[in-house]
């Protein structure tokens, strides 16, 4: 890239850092020990806020970079990605948002603790959602390496290495900082960024083909090399009995996996009712779906106007597509249009990465605080104590974050979301629903629903291809590949649900039916909820 294009990114960069930065330090002055300040932002937000935040938390790097890109290059199978991520908003909407509000305070584990034996629960459950989390946070990380070292010419991994180093730090001082009232703020701003930034960028591209939908599509068709394969399944996914497992396997994963994503279920907790929690999902849904179609537009155009061999020479997972597409309709590489259209798609990208790393970040180390750290030294722990763990949770989380960061930087970010998805679909799931819909769940039942899920996703991805065996993987020299699936939601989430099915029915504790009752009854009236 031109002088031109860093110098102009740079300081967009820079501007968004320093709003961030200042929304944060404000913050940071009002109630700095209050847990429910600290996790929750007061549940002081309205519907419309908060379905913005949770667009903003949601709309990451995977969709912006890695799904654009995953369709710039393989076509009609990459929109797999848009389709789950869209779909999975309805299991959210149906079966889960004002049930957690009602039953929760703060993390996953006040749900399903309401009615179990405290302490096995929340180990198993906080967990769970600091390993799903760390797997997110990995997506974000190499979503900014990619992005920097387009920026500054490709070339350099000190660059990237030096991005993925600051963004760690950047979110940590957001979190530990600011909490949810800044990450929230934070969010929103992102979200309005992203959303003006993928209309511009649409309209652009529909523009260049005169509004021809067919058009756009042919062309995209004509440049990938495969013509109407290009647009119809199986160009990625449909190769032989195993792709097609993985397939379903992915689309399992990304429809079950939202909700339980421990980020998106905190988000809940921020809004003073039930009712609010729904309509704030309502909100985030349009957002989240027009961004969603947007997409679909954006991998398209980059694969008619760029093509997938120039997308793959700058990235070999398709994670440059969107900027690339950005230079190209400005008006090409050393123009002022290119110039200005690239640098502002390149800092909306980046302000998405930040925005969804503070929000991840500050999930799992609630988790840690809230749940593994209370629950270990529940007789000691109060407010502000949880509130010092949360803090220093997320400078270990964040340095654990970035050196998986750096690991994984040639992986596109979209495909390491999808692994995300899997563990949070098999671990926290079924915990989740066995508690909200099952009268004798119990304590074993919960336990090994968590551990039935979390462990065998955590070793179907280490024996997979990701890992080794193909040029693709993490390890490309080597090959200890037992499982042939890139991703093991096909597996694991039914695991997840059979452990927790097993555990309770082999448990010699009784069902406590007195507290299922309440349960039941402060979910779905909200009577006693906090």
């Amino acid at each position: 890239m031109t002088g031109d294009h860093q110098t102009l990114a740079l300081v967009l960069f820079s501007v968004f850092v320093a709003v961030t930065l200042g929304i944060t330090t404000w913050v940071s002055r009002s109630r700095r020990g209050s847990a429910e300040e600290f996790y929750a932002g007061g549940r002081l937000f309205s519907p419309m806020e908060n379905g913005f935040a949770i667009a903003g938390d949601y709309m990451s790097a995977a969709s912006f970079l890695g799904i654009s890109g995953l369709i710039a290059l393989y076509g009609y199978d990459g929109m797999l990605y848009s389709v789950g991520f869209l779909v999975a908003w309805l299991v959210v909407l149906l079966l889960v948002a004002e049930l957690v509000r009602n039953c929760g305070r703060f993390t996953l584990a006040d749900v399903v603790a309401a009615r179990m034996a405290e302490r096995p629960v929340r180990i198993a459950a906080g967990t769970s959602s600091v390993a799903v989390s760390v797997l997110y946070l990995v997506a974000q990380m190499v979503g900014a390496g990619s992005l920097v070292a387009l920026l500054l010419g490709g070339t350099s991994e000190a660059a990237r290495s030096w991005t993925v180093i600051g963004v760690g730090a950047l979110m940590v001082i957001y979190v530990s900082l600011g909490g949810m009232r800044a990450t929230t703020w934070i969010q929103i701003v992102k979200a309005v960024l992203l959303m003006a930034g993928t209309v511009a960028l649409t309209v652009l591209v529909l523009f260049r083909f005169h509004g021809d939908v067919n058009s756009l599509l042919s062309t995209a068709a004509e440049r990938s090399g495969h013509g109407t394969d290009f647009l119809a399944p199986g160009l990625r996914y449909g190769g032989d009995w195993t792709a097609r497992l993985d397939f379903i396997s992915l689309g399992l994963a990304l429809v079950l996996g939202t909700a339980g994503l421990p980020h998106i279920l905190s988000r809940f907790y921020t809004v003073p009712t039930a009712r609010a929690a729904r309509r704030s999902v309502v909100w985030s849904i349009g957002l989240i779906g027009s961004f969603y179609l947007m997409t679909i537009v954006l991998g398209f155009g980059a694969a008619a106007l760029i093509g997938p061999d120039e997308v793959r020479a700058s990235n070999a997972a398709g994670n440059t597509a969107v900027p690339l597409l950005a230079l190209d309709l400005g008006g090409g590489a050393g123009s002022t249009g290119g110039t200005v259209l690239f640098a502002v798609v390149a800092a909306v990208a980046f302000a998405t990465i930040l925005a969804v790393v503070a929000g991840i970040t500050l999930a799992s180390s609630a988790s840690v605080a809230h749940d593994l750290y209370a629950s270990l030294r529940r007789k000691h722990a109060k407010q502000y104590s949880e509130v010092a763990v949360a803090r220093v949770a997320a400078v270990v989380i964040g340095a654990a974050a970035i050196g998986l960061g750096l690991l994984a930087s040639d992986l596109n970010v979209a495909f390491l979301v999808g692994l995300a998805f899997a563990v949070a679909a098999s671990a926290n799931l079924p915990v989740l629903l066995y508690s909200l819909f099952w009268r004798r769940f119990t304590t074993r039942g919960a336990v090994w629903a968590v551990y039935g899920g979390l462990v065998p996703a955590v070793l179907l991805v280490l024996v997979s291809p990701v890992v080794s065996g193909s040029p693709e993987s993490l390890f490309p020299g080597i090959d200890f590949h037992l499982f042939p699936l890139q991703n093991p939601g096909l597996v694991s989430v039914p695991l997840g649900f059979l452990a927790g099915w097993v555990g309770t029915v082999t448990s010699t504790e009784p069902p406590d039916e007195a507290r299922h009752a309440e349960t039941e009854v402060r979910a779905l009236t909200g009577a006693g909820a906090v």
